[in-house]
């Protein structure tokens, strides 16, 4: 009975192995040619330690100063980071012909980039918790925010991951905001661009497509799309401005979608629940019906 078990197991691995035959690209097979999704999500419980160093602490807590606990940690993640940032990079034309050497030097320069790039990055976080605390009469201080709101931590992850986007890293920047989408429920695309002061309230179902542009102190509320008109287009749409711009102090309430590339919602309007909206909304605007 276990010859013929260890036979039908024999029979399976050889069917299963011509599959990978068949040149897709599900058939690869080379481990070490794509990033470590598990490393990279380790990776962002290390640099939010360094965002917030109050808040989220090492596995390992060591004794040391401010100093010299940040260096350890810095050298850490930007040496674990580096080694990511390389794999990803051989997924792009441009560096799929440079030596090993060449491209790890570039992979060393960009991390260098993102970690100057850290203070801007504080800057825009420090805003969205001030635009979360005084948004949310229910929060009872600023550390419940930091240490609680889903909102905040996708909007911290996303942060982070549109700075390595900006800087042509391919690949981790969506492992990095899918990973908070799957935590949160909310699916902000790294290549977005948004303001100061950005505030997410309850946060389940929101969706921030690639080129959506956002402005500063805008407040959207759960269920909310920000998305694109039509993709039927498929890869024929790429680069192409597909999702909507969003002014200034605009306030989105639940389940509304705004879709288009061309679709612009002035300054200091109010987006009602539930409504469908693919035309540009002139600023002042109060919208509580389909257009």
């Amino acid at each position: 009975m276990k010859s013929d078990m260890k036979n039908e197991i024999n029979n399976i691995v050889e069917t299963i192995l011509e599959d990978y035959q068949n040149n897709r690209e599900i058939d690869r097979i080379e481990l070490f040619d794509q990033p470590d999704t598990n490393a990279v999500l380790a990776l962002i419980d290390k640099m939010l330690t360094i965002v917030y160093p109050g808040f989220y602490r090492e596995k390992t807590y060591r004794f040391y100063n401010m100093d010299s606990r940040l260096t350890v940690l810095l050298e850490d993640v930007m040496f674990n980071l580096t080694k990511q940032i390389d794999i990803s990079l051989k997924h792009k034309e441009e560096y799929a012909s440079i030596s090993d050497e060449e491209r790890y030097e570039k992979a060393s320069n960009i991390c260098l980039k993102f970690f100057e790039k850290i203070p801007k990055v504080r800057e825009f976080i420090d805003t969205d918790v001030d635009a979360f605390y005084q948004g949310d009469p229910a929060a009872y201080n600023k550390t419940e925010i930091i240490l609680s709101y889903p909102g905040l931590y996708a909007v911290t992850i996303y942060r982070l991951a549109h700075e390595l986007q900006v800087l042509g890293v391919p690949l981790i920047p969506r492992i990095m905001t899918e990973y908070a989408h799957s935590k949160t429920g909310i699916d902000i695309h790294p290549g977005a661009t948004i303001g100061k002061y950005f505030f997410i309230d309850h946060g389940t179902g929101i969706v921030i497509g690639e080129t959506t542009i956002i402005g500063e102190r805008v407040k959207v509320y759960q269920g909310v799309t920000i998305g694109a008109l039509s993709t039927s287009g498929g890869q024929r749409l790429r680069g192409v401005k597909r999702h909507p711009t969003i002014e200034d102090n605009v306030t989105i309430y639940a389940g509304a979608s705004i879709l288009g590339g061309d679709t612009v919602i002035g300054e200091n309007s109010v987006i009602g629940s539930n409504v469908f909206i693919t035309e540009p909304v002139a600023p002042n605007s109060k919208i509580n019906y389909k257009i």
